[in-house]
């Protein structure tokens, strides 16, 4: 996924020229959304529910995180979840299961972090029902379906609708290609919850609606030497070295700025979310340290520097989500 043109920040020049292309781009999405509506065009049903988690925004709003998040969350409540995913990035045709520990490079790169950290069934597919098909046939335990990055894909009958908000990612409110917006703000209000990560302005709550919101952050521990992950170090033992740190993700910024308030001094590298790295773009002067986040850590383990180093995070969301969550999938606990 190329990086995001710098002016979906602003309402400029650029912007509104694009802005009929974005007016055609809207009514094309709204009539899509309204044949799945009245039934002219058919969503399948699984014989589970599916919970989907997605955005309506382009870029990094901590979708995969959470993904994890509900997973676990699911499971200590006694389901056995699965997840489903595009795949974006990988080169599968078709539908597959995802290995832990499998090739980014077939399978995408979240996924493969999906599947190597969730403990669930993960299957890839650009047609998602066919993917959750799948996967229950594959695994007829699994009773619940978390459906990654599907909120657009309408052909899924959902049960549960979770929309990840970063307010930061919605730049200048205007739809594709004239900003960031796949959908637009007023989409909130129809969610089952919304999980914000960060705080959201007063103007921006009001376009929600009642819809419920909760908020989370992404925390992480300790760094993981890449390729032996059980060997810690912590932010301490890194001061005073020349450190690179390198992120391709929806938004490489928020990771450096979360090693900055570690008080580490970086080199930052930003790439592309979903960027195909090589040796050459993980190298480092001898002696040098290189910290990655772990989306990136699933692709560039086989060729890092062996001073490389992970930050795993992990979302930590506000009580009271995945109980209205299991809630709408369950019914109400009854007394």
């Amino acid at each position: 996924m190329p990086s995001a043109p710098g002016f979906w920040q602003h309402r400029g020049a650029a912007a509104w020229s694009l802005f009929p292309l974005s007016l055609l781009f809207a009514s094309l999405a709204a009539l899509r959304r309204r044949l799945f509506a009245l039934g002219w065009k058919k969503a399948e049903r699984l014989p589970v529910p599916v919970i989907v988690v997605g955005n309506i925004a382009v870029g990094g709003s901590g979708k995969t995180p959470v993904a994890l998040w509900l997973a676990a969350e699911l499971r200590a409540r006694g389901h056995r979840p699965g997840i489903v995913s595009r795949g974006y990035g990988g080169s599968v045709d078709g539908v597959a299961e995802v290995p832990p520990g499998g090739d980014p490079g077939r399978f995408g790169d979240e996924p493969v972090l999906m599947a190597t950290l969730s403990g669930c069934p993960v299957f890839v597919g650009r047609d998602r029902p066919a993917a959750g098909r799948a996967l229950l046939a594959a695994h007829p335990g699994v009773d619940v379906l978390i459906a990654d990055d599907g909120l657009q894909h309408y052909r899924l009958a959902r049960d549960v609708e979770l929309v990840v908000v970063d307010e930061a990612t919605l730049g200048n409110r205007l739809r594709l290609p004239a900003g960031p917006l796949r959908e637009s703000v007023g989409r909130l209000a129809a969610a089952t919850l919304v999980l914000a990560h960060g705080e959201l302005s007063p103007a921006l709550r009001q376009a929600m609606g009642p819809v419920p919101v909760f908020g989370f952050h992404l925390a992480g521990g300790a760094f993981e030497r890449v390729g032996r992950r059980a060997e810690r170090c912590t932010p301490a033992d890194l001061r005073g070295r020349c450190i690179h740190a390198m992120a391709g993700i929806g938004r490489p910024e928020r990771f450096f700025a979360q090693l900055e308030g570690m008080g580490l001094v970086i080199t930052r590298r930003p790439f592309a979310d979903h960027h195909v790295f090589t040796p050459a773009d993980v190298a480092v002067p001898p002696g040098d340290v290189l910290l990655m986040t772990e989306k990136d850590a699933v692709k560039c383990a086989p060729f890092a520097p062996a001073d490389s180093w992970v930050w795993p995070v992990r979302a930590q969301v506000a009580p009271g989500a995945a109980d209205l969550i299991v809630e709408k999938i369950d019914g109400p606990a009854t007394a």
